[in-house]
């Protein structure tokens, strides 16, 4: 069964955006040069949307939105976006800063922080855990590190070594990391982690008093105009409305995360994607990321639902270490960028300081990690230098 999103609404623009907006005969070499990126590397379907000082020029689908069932990708498909969720999770963070609920200082745990509940504080193992703040999160520096595996996606794991008879739920995975020592001080460095971006999803629950996805939806998704946004599920009878089918890089079975003994392909049921909340637990359209990326870039062609300081916070370049707020970097020229992957998709966001935003997404799996991202982005170059002044001039927002 298809689920509709609480996020999307009717007579928008993404209700009408279908690949014949966008068939402009000067752009067909480059959907000729998409077409051999996604032979190249076995891609069923892909989505391209690019936008100019927060106009909509282009969104088109290509190959297959759900091959077995001879659907064919369109401008308006959603699908996994992976840990292109974190921008998300970011701008509502900052909301919430801006709101003056909460501080980047804020601490995150003991006694005095926000998610103060006793079970947590009694989880505690290692007491820099109380000197976490919002910010370290934000900047992967909470001290959480990998070595006993990312707890977002080993569920399968921790429920063998805990003796569990079903998935831990988020609240049980955070007592379980408590009770581990951390890696290092928080804020004296930096691993990427999807657990910390979960916990401030249950930040934004605590403040907020509302439930993460409809926060966030209330207070980014639907005042930017980013229609066709939907929390990502974890089963193919489960999926939303518009929703793409996911292809795995491999055909090996894998356990399912929450039913023991059944194999499963691993896009669906190999890990706990709706958990994952706001580190990878988004679904959207290429063009409704363009439009999410329009409202919290400074540039005032669609009203920005942040304010001028809260883009220039998480946008801001730390020399070489390019540490930013939500996205992956920004670099010292001002072109921000934030990728995201999982075993059934692909997402790709870049934004250039003149004002061109280009976004990918895709349904496929590829076993290459920073390198597809890598070529992923040297894609974006290479259509943005050979096609970028052939766009037509309009809005299809």
């Amino acid at each position: 069964m298809e689920n509709a999103s609480a996020a999307s609404s009717e007579d928008t623009w993404i209700d009408t955006l279908s690949n014949a907006s966008s068939d402009y005969v000067p752009l067909q070499p480059m959907e000729r040069e998409i077409e051999h990126f996604m032979a190249k590397w076995d891609i069923k379907g892909m989505s391209l949307a690019m936008s100019r000082n927060d106009s909509l020029l282009y969104a088109k689908g290509f190959g297959w939105a759900d091959m077995e069932m001879g659907k064919t990708m369109e401008a308006n498909s959603i699908m996994r976006i992976a840990s292109a969720s974190k921008l998300v999770t970011a701008s509502a963070i900052m909301k919430l800063v801006e709101q003056r609920r909460l501080t980047l200082h804020s601490l995150v745990f003991g006694e005095q922080g926000i998610l103060n509940s006793r079970d947590f504080t009694d989880a505690i193992h290692d007491p820099r855990v109380r000197e976490i703040t919002v910010e370290d999160l934000l900047k992967h520096q909470g001290g959480f590190t990998l070595g006993a595996g990312d707890p977002m996606f080993n569920t399968v794991e921790l429920k063998k070594a805990k003796q569990l008879t079903e998935a831990p739920s988020n609240q049980d995975l955070v007592k379980i990391v408590l009770g581990r020592r951390l890696g290092f001080h928080p804020g004296k460095g930096r691993r990427y982690s999807n657990f910390g971006y979960m916990l401030l999803s249950l930040v934004i629950e605590k403040v907020s008093g509302q439930g993460y996805w409809d926060f966030v939806s209330n207070n980014i998704l639907e005042p930017a105009g980013a229609y066709g946004f939907m929390p990502a599920t974890n089963y193919y009878d489960e999926r939303n409305l518009r929703e793409v089918k996911y292809y795995s890089p491999d055909a090996e079975l894998v356990e399912d995360f929450n039913t023991p003994s059944k194999m499963v392909d691993r896009c669906y049921g190999g890990a706990n994607i709706n958990a994952l909340m706001g580190a990878g637990g988004w679904c959207a359209s290429a063009a409704s990321l363009c439009r999410l990326v329009a409202s919290i870039d400074g540039n005032p062609g669609v009203p920005d639902v942040l304010t001028s300081s809260s883009v220039n916070l998480m946008t801001a370049h730390e020399d070489d270490e390019k540490v930013c707020l939500g996205w992956t970097e920004s670099d010292v020229n001002g072109k921000w960028s934030r990728s995201g992957t999982l075993s059934s998709a692909h997402a790709l966001i870049e934004r250039f300081p003149d004002g061109e935003c280009w976004v990918i997404t895709m349904n496929t799996g590829v076993w290459t990690g920073f390198r597809f991202t890598r070529d992923m982005s040297r894609l974006i170059e290479r259509l943005r230098c050979r096609y970028s002044n052939q766009m037509p001039s309009r809005n299809l927002w």
